[in-house]
């Protein structure tokens, strides 16, 4: 018998269905891991925390920052920006990008959650 769950049925009723009835929409929870999703790649983990770092970057800044080719880094901003982490503007030639509010919130939260951990 697995040692990893309950020998009996002990459900403490109240608190459960409190908690059963405040959990999150089943769409919000496909949303947070498609977010997670997004920031589970160490390039647009990198990227996403040079644009934390930086504010609003082109293309051609994250590439040299990140020491990864354009197209590349192209690529991985497409998927950020997919997932609503990453926003976009055009600036005469150059496209600007910059973390949204929830970007911003989710990559500090990871970055905070590794302290000591990454460098």
């Amino acid at each position: 018998m697995p040692r990893d769950r309950c020998e009996l049925v002990c459900l403490d009723l109240p608190k459960a269905e409190a908690i059963r009835q405040a959990r999150p929409s089943s769409d919000a929870l496909d949303m947070a891991a498609q977010r997670a999703r997004a920031l589970a790649d160490p390039t647009r983990l990198m990227l996403a925390t040079a644009l934390m770092e930086g504010g609003e970057l082109c293309v051609c800044d994250l590439a040299w920052i990140a020491e990864r080719a354009q197209n590349l880094v192209s690529h991985h901003l497409r998927a950020l920006k997919a997932s609503g982490l990453v926003g976009s503007r055009r600036d005469g030639k150059m496209v600007m990008y910059s973390l949204t509010e929830s970007g911003s919130a989710l990559v500090s939260s990871v970055v905070a959650a590794t302290e000591g951990v990454i460098g």
